[in-house]
């Protein structure tokens, strides 16, 4: 899947089947459901969970928590738009 088709998927109710937790994370957040996404990005605990779960927390406007899990995550702390971290982080992870 990439990232034109995943964001069609975004009209439906659920995610598609076979996305890992921080990619059913990505829809969630974008759908407007941030706890559920933020529970999803816990759930994989990795690296690419906590990139996740560092733009969640921009979302949040929790900047200092935010830094914490880019750092987790080995990633520089984003400096572009919210909608276009969660594009960038979507693409790489699809």
């Amino acid at each position: 899947m990439d990232l034109d088709a995943f964001k069609a998927t975004l009209e439906g109710a659920t995610p598609p089947a076979g996305l890992d937790k921080a990619v059913q994370a990505l829809w969630q957040v974008a759908k407007g459901d941030w706890h559920a996404a933020h529970k999803l990005a816990q759930d994989q605990d990795d690296a690419i969970g906590a990139w996740v779960h560092a733009h969640l927390h921009r979302v949040e406007g929790d900047l200092s928590n935010a830094g914490y899990w880019y750092r987790r995550a080995g990633k520089p702390d984003a400096s572009v738009s919210l909608e276009e971290e969660w594009a960038e982080i979507a693409a790489a992870l699809l």
